[in-house]
């Protein structure tokens, strides 16, 4: 019976993205796991994507569409109504694959002392054509905070109980949440790398954050570093320098390969 499986809460902050959120919902909602609970938090798009929430409120638990303090509060507030025991996000240009739902919770079973597991993720443009993999890896605590994080964001679950007690985002950061989340969570479990078929698809597209506000992201990778007690002289800094350097030619490549 489907109560008898653990809950898994999605949550998806959306913002005038009615080109890609409808995509984003049917991915979630055609999963073959039967215990979701699904909610989307809209900032008061004028775009059409309050129409397309409503044709599928029926299948939501819960769903809004008003302003808010940008993504990471509208994920919180998701958050703050979820009652599964397995969680994640969805990002409203993104989108899950088959399987996803059950894969993860599969291991997380299998596995009580995991915090987290993640699975690949394909990079894929505005269209949704396949670029290449996202270059996911195993890490952990120390490594994270080295910067090596491979962690793609959008195949990402993990147990409520640890973000009950490191929850919840940071709404200071506006581009890092994620790895800010990640060092918490890594602090307290393992977290696992799961490779094989991808769980999700990161859309590039040229008005996602990834592509247009890119250079905000290592500063506060390096807020996390400094925060926790880092140096400055360690591999993060370090790393953030030579990216520093070399941002203008990844950004114009990322550009070309992905562009609208």
């Amino acid at each position: 019976m489907p109560e008898a499986l653990p809950r898994v809460s999605i949550v998806t902050p959306s913002f005038n993205h009615a080109r890609f959120l409808e995509q984003t919902m049917r991915s979630v909602l055609e999963q073959d796991y039967p215990n979701i609970e699904y909610i989307v938090i809209d900032g008061g798009s004028q775009d059409g994507s309050r129409d397309l929430i409503e044709a599928y409120a029926p299948q939501l638990a819960y769903w809004q569409s008003q302003p808010d303090g940008g993504q990471t509060d509208a994920i919180n507030q998701g958050f703050a109504r979820a009652t599964g025991e397995i969680l994640a996000w969805l990002n409203s240009d993104d989108y899950l694959l088959p399987g996803a739902v059950s894969r993860a919770v599969a291991a997380l079973q299998a596995e009580p002392e995991l915090g987290m597991v993640y699975g690949d993720c394909l990079l894929v443009n505005a269209e949704g054509k396949t670029i290449k993999r996202f270059p996911a890896a195993q890490t952990d605590y120390a490594r994270l905070r080295r910067g090596y994080v491979h962690i793609p964001q959008q195949s990402s679950f993990w147990r409520a109980s640890l973000w009950e007690a490191v929850g919840p985002l940071d709404p200071s950061f506006y581009f890092a949440m994620d790895y800010d989340l990640w060092t918490r969570l890594a602090r307290m479990a393992p977290l696992k790398y799961l490779p094989g078929e991808p769980w999700a698809a990161f859309r590039l597209h040229g008005d996602a954050k990834s592509l247009a506000q890119d250079d905000r992201c290592w500063p506060e990778m390096l807020r996390v570093h400094y925060r926790d007690g880092g140096k400055k002289l360690a591999a993060l800094p370090a790393k953030y320098l030579l990216r520093k350097l070399l941002q203008p030619l990844l950004i114009a490549r990322r550009r070309r390969q992905f562009k609208a």
